[in-house]
This record gives structure tokens, C-alpha cells and sequence, in this order.
């Protein structure tokens, strides 16, 4: 008898221990149901948001090779034919950056200051750096040659100084040029044309 009843006892624990698991499972269906619905449309919103930034990556990738590839297209009809003003057109609208290069390049080619004052506000860096040089070397200017050289990024740099002192050198004014090849350090790649200069040519 006592064992009927300790079997009955463990067959009770077992059943109510059933209830308990099923009533945490059904408690927990309905906190994430609850959940479900109030963040449903949030949830939603998030993968549509997901698929959306991936869709339009992919289409960025496609897009920015085919400007690739026109631009080039571009490039290449202008080599062929340097007065292709299409082609240069097409060329701005694609790639401002190669546009300028470009336009440089011929400029520079043609000795054509005109254009290449026009270049001196380019938005492409390198292209803005070096329409500055030029026009201040080919003026001959040393108030241009310097303000260039001051420029914290400027390309050539000491090249500029070299070209200052120079000027210097030839209207006799020994003390400026030896000050403007001291600027130059011995790392430089003109480190040397600075040091033949100063022993050499402006004593």
C-alpha cells in the first residue's frame, strides 16, 4: 500500500512538473506573440530596409562600372581624336576628375596658359597643384614661385625654391637665393641641385 501510494505520489509530481513545463511554454508563446505583434511591422520594416540597402549597393556597383567604362570609352575617342568635343563633353559629365587631367595634359602639350588659368580652380587637387606651378614658373614671378612653395601639400615645392633662386641668382641677389636654397633639406630629390647651387653657382 505505502508503495501505491509513493507510485501514485511520483506519477503526481510527474504530471504537475508536465504542467508546469507546458504552462512556461504557453506563457512564453504568448510574451513572444505579444512581442511579435507589437514590433511586427518595425520587424518588417527592418528586413525591407536590409533588402533595400543591399539592392541598392548592387545597383551602385553596376552604375559606377558603367560610368567606368563610358568614361574610358570617352578618354579613348579623345586620344584618337583630341578635338572630339563630344567625347570631352561626355568625358566632364562622367569623370570632372579625368576631364580636368585631360584638359591639362593638352594645355600643357599646347603651352595653352589660357586654358590652364582656367584649370587653376579645379576641384581635382593634383590638377589645381600643378596649373599653380606652372603659371607661376612660366611667369617668372618669384612672389608666385613663393606663394606656391608655401603651400603646405605643394607637389614641387622645391622645385619652386630652386626656380626662385634662380631669379635671385641672376639679378644679383646672392643673401635672398642662399635663403631660399637653405629651405631645401638634404632629404629632398633636388637636396643636391640645392647644395651645387649654393657652393657653385651663387657665391
Amino acid at each position: 500500500m505505502k508503495e501505491l501510494f509513493l507510485s501514485i505520489k511520483e506519477n503526481m509530481e510527474m504530471v504537475k512538473e508536465e504542467l508546469n513545463s507546458e504552462e512556461k511554454f504557453f506563457e512564453k508563446a504568448v510574451i513572444t506573440e505579444k512581442f511579435v505583434k507589437k514590433y511586427k511591422s518595425m520587424m518588417i520594416g527592418s528586413v525591407v530596409a536590409i533588402v533595400v540597402l543591399v539592392g541598392s549597393n548592387i545597383a551602385y556597383g553596376i552604375n559606377k562600372q558603367k560610368t567606368i567604362d563610358s568614361a574610358n570609352k570617352a578618354l579613348v575617342a579623345l586620344h584618337k581624336d583630341a578635338k572630339d568635343s563630344s567625347a570631352l563633353s561626355e568625358l566632364k559629365s562622367l569623370s570632372p576628375s579625368l576631364h580636368d587631367v585631360w584638359v591639362y595634359s593638352q594645355a600643357i602639350a599646347d603651352k595653352d596658359l589660357v586654358t590652364l588659368k582656367g584649370l587653376s580652380n579645379s576641384k581635382t587637387i593634383l590638377v589645381s597643384d600643378l596649373v599653380k606651378y606652372e603659371l607661376a614658373q612660366d611667369s617668372k614671378d618669384i612672389s608666385a614661385l613663393n606663394e606656391y612653395a608655401l603651400k603646405q601639400d605643394a607637389i614641387y615645392k622645391d622645385l619652386a625654391l630652386i626656380q626662385s633662386a634662380v631669379i635671385l641668382m641672376n639679378d644679383s641677389k646672392i643673401d635672398a637665393a642662399h635663403q631660399k636654397l637653405a629651405l631645401i633639406t638634404p632629404q629632398s630629390s633636388l637636396g643636391k641641385v640645392a647644395q651645387a647651387l649654393s657652393h657653385y653657382g651663387v657665391k
